[in-house]
């Protein structure tokens, strides 16, 4: 064995075993998992920002939230990744690989929304909703993985 190749291997096996540490240690997701509901408009008046039209994000992605991330308001204006994931009772109502920057405007525990919506984690604008939900689910509900 040639005298300059030990410390080559030692530098090799160290490589491998922090890759694969890095590997174990890092998980494919740190988010949390929750229900989202479709939010039809109209969208004003809302608790975070009132009557201000500007709050809405240019790309309509936004969302109400729920209790559940509510934290007496320090939510509004929070953005979180959103994505839609699969269940077996609802296998086919995901767009897949399509993960969202949504803002949150509102919060759900108020009227306009349904009581069927108070046991979501949010509720989804109509383009936020349509964007990672699949078009030809018969849910207004989906299950969703979102981190901020």
């Amino acid at each position: 064995m040639n005298p300059t190749s030990q410390p080559r291997l030692q530098w090799l096996l160290f490589l491998k075993l922090f890759c694969v540490s890095l590997f174990l240690h890092f998980h494919t997701s740190y988010g949390d998992v929750g229900t989202a509901a479709l939010y039809s408009p109209p969208y004003l008046h809302t608790a975070c920002y009132g009557s201000d039209a500007s709050q809405f994000p240019s790309s309509n992605l936004f969302a109400a939230a729920s209790d559940r991330i509510w934290d007496n308001g320090a939510v509004c204006g929070r953005q979180y990744l959103v994505r839609c994931i699969t269940s077996t009772s609802t296998p086919d109502a995901c767009n897949q690989n399509q993960t969202i920057l949504i803002k949150i405007v509102d919060y759900m525990g108020r009227p306009p929304f349904a009581l069927s919506t108070y046991n979501t984690t949010m509720v989804l604008s109509n383009t936020a909703f349509g964007s990672i939900a699949n078009s030809s689910t018969a849910s207004s509900y989906i299950n969703i993985e979102f981190e901020q």
